[in-house]
């Protein structure tokens, strides 16, 4: 994944897209994310809402990647009666992990309790939350059985940002709080918001509005 960089200068699907949505996407270039964070646009998933954009994410420590995830937002005009609302984001975040924290019988809660909490440090006001935490194991044998065991948590995940003025969500705020939950779920120590670096994300060009 190429470190985050460049401009947004491309809207999902230009002129057809509505205002609220275009001033989401780009208010995601405007957070403020840790350099360890690597960020780029990509292919959202078909059918889930009229709209959607798409960024995946690692937590990079020189050429291995500690953590990765993917988060979208979705948006319908009409609203969602699920949704509670005309916005949803929806995310998929996934690391090793140590084992000691993998055999902690807590863990599901533990790393729940870590969206919640990334999402609440930052003063962020969001409804209808629901996920599954799955927590994998793998054992090596023969040709393989050099390698110790090893875990695997991932975290999947839905939530309505609440909406400001002009019916537009606080994009970026929910970006960098989505970033803070991969940064701990890959083990970095906790990060000033105020000393991050604004890191914008790279352009890329093509269709982003589902059929």
């Amino acid at each position: 994944m190429a470190p985050a960089q460049g401009q947004f200068s491309d809207h999902p699907n230009g002129a057809s897209a509505p205002p609220a949505f275009l001033k989401a996407v780009d208010a995601l270039g405007a957070a403020r994310l840790r350099p360890e964070v690597e960020v780029d646009p990509t292919r959202p998933p078909q059918r889930l809402a009229p709209h959607a954009y798409a960024l995946e994410a690692a937590v990079v420590d020189g050429d291995e990647d500690l953590a990765d995830g993917r988060l979208v937002l979705l948006h319908d005009p009409a609203g969602h009666d699920a949704w509670q609302g005309t916005f949803r984001l929806v995310t998929l975040v996934r690391a090793e992990l140590e084992p000691e924290m993998a055999n902690d019988p807590l863990l599901p809660e533990v790393s729940w309790s870590w969206l919640t909490g990334a999402l609440d440090a930052r003063g962020l006001s969001y409804g209808e939350a629901s996920g599954t935490v799955t927590r994998a194991s793998s054992h090596y044998f023969g040709g393989l059985s050099a390698r110790r065991p090893a875990t695997q948590i991932e975290i999947r995940a839905s939530w309505t940002p609440r909406e400001g003025r002009g019916g537009v969500p606080d994009a970026a705020a929910h970006l960098t709080a989505w970033c803070d939950l991969l940064c701990q779920i890959a083990g970095l120590p906790p990060s000033s918001p105020v000393d991050a670096p604004v890191v914008t994300l790279p352009q890329r060009r093509g269709p982003h509005q589902l059929p």
